[in-house]
């Protein structure tokens, strides 16, 4: 049992005791229900055509068959994972993209937000969320991915793991915002500035230490994810948004940029965000996430049946667009190139699909991309072998899905 669990038991238990020992006020006078009863749905009509539909709404719900959940919830400094078994196409809907806090969602009032730019600038500015907003806005698509995303599928593989579970920790969206060199032209950067650092406004101040040349590049400062305002686990009203970079750099809930000539070592990047390596040193500042891929279905905890199935998945790479996804329904021995659902965008999820009959027989499905840069997603052992098995961040691992003589599908982990 976990302890939230736990907790919410026990709270029932007192709750309970509370209202046995409680005098009764209300003696003698009408019971009331101590709840609203819950609102059922309406029943399914056997022919809908044969029924009044439901009226409008003023904002829309899944159907009832329909309840895809990011899990775990309720954690204030932790994460949730988006189901990527459940999802189709490439856009992660806004409600369903993981969340990683390190101090709970903060509440922001957006009139009152500011975002500051100082340090090694001409101008130092302050900027309201509707200044920002006044800028020439852009519109493009990026995945954001946790660095730790398949921590647990790495060190510790599960037969009962699911895509979930294996890499829940990226989510991929259409993001409108403003180019951060557009803000730092208004503030006029100084020719000794090489670095920023980006400030979060939740209760433990998340910081990073940013290169400038990545403000230069392509980084943007959004306010929208698909279509509406950030929603406040996704930094609402303002986020740093660092397309390809690991998510912890993509400061949330931005409120400060400060130009300087070198990394600030804050506490996030020496007692969190470093890598140790088997030979007893540590990666710093290793921002590009690397090509991978999963087949997102058949997966965990799916049962199939002879005949052809579409083995489709997602595939990213943080160095620019991917190239190719192959497909082994073999464990490795083979492997056919996946159909690749349109033209790749850089530093984002594309889609693949590899048609595949199954005969009955026991098969390990696995997915490996190649980025446009020729790097190839590695095998776990390859990955063992260069950052150890402790290594604490960018799992990009070989991982699929192992095919029982009955139809059982488990994680495979072992590649």
């Amino acid at each position: 049992m976990k302890r939230r669990d736990l907790l919410a038991g026990a709270a029932g238990l007192i709750g309970g005791a509370v209202l046995a020992g409680a005098p009764n006020a209300a003696a003698g006078q009408q019971r009331v229900p101590s709840s609203t009863p819950p609102v059922l749905p309406p029943p399914i009509p056997d022919d809908p055509t044969k029924l009044q539909g439901a009226p409008t709404s003023q904002v829309g719900t899944r159907s009832t068959f329909v309840t895809p959940t990011r899990t775990p919830y309720g954690e204030v400094t932790g994460s949730s994972l988006t189901p990527l078994q459940d999802l189709t196409g490439t856009i992660t809907p806004a409600d369903l993209h993981f969340e990683r806090h390190h101090a709970g969602v903060p509440r922001i009032d957006p009139a009152k937000h500011t975002l500051m730019i100082h340090g090694l600038v001409k101008r130092p500015l302050v900027f309201s969320v509707a200044d920002v907003q006044r800028f020439p806005q852009v519109t493009r698509t990026y995945f954001v991915e946790c660095s730790g995303n398949g921590r647990a599928a790495y060190r510790d593989p599960k037969p009962d793991m699911t895509p979930q579970k294996v890499a829940g920790l990226t989510g991929n969206s259409e993001w409108t915002g403003v180019p951060l060199r557009v803000l730092l032209a208004e503030a006029g950067v100084e020719a000794s500035a090489s670095w920023f650092l980006a400030e979060g406004g939740d209760a433990c101040v998340m910081t990073r230490s940013i290169p400038l040349e990545k403000a230069m590049d392509d980084a943007l400062v959004v306010w929208a994810q698909n279509g509406e305002p950030l929603r406040p686990e996704q930094g609402f009203p303002l986020r740093l948004l660092l397309p390809g970079w690991e998510g912890n750099t993509n400061v949330k809930w931005l409120r400060r940029l400060e130009l300087g000539t070198r990394p600030w070592a804050t506490r996030w990047e020496t007692s969190k965000y470093t890598d140790p390596l088997p030979d007893g040193t540590a990666r710093q500042y290793s921002f590009e996430m690397d090509a991978k891929s999963i087949i997102t279905s058949p997966a965990f905890p799916r049962t199939i049946v002879k005949g052809w199935w579409p083995v489709t998945g997602l595939a990213w790479s943080g160095r620019g667009a991917i190239r190719r996804v192959e497909v082994s329904t073999d464990n490795g021995r083979s492997w056919a190139d996946a159909e690749l659902h349109g033209t790749p965008l850089a530093k984002a999820h594309v889609r693949f699909t590899h048609q595949w009959k199954w005969d009955g027989t026991e098969s390990v499905l696995l997915s490996r991309a190649t980025d446009d840069t020729g790097y190839v997603q590695p095998t776990r052992a390859a990955l063992i072998k260069v950052r150890g098995l402790g290594t604490d961040f960018h799992f990009n691992q070989i991982v699929g899905w192992r095919v029982a003589a009955d139809g059982h599908l488990f994680f495979h982990g072992e590649s």
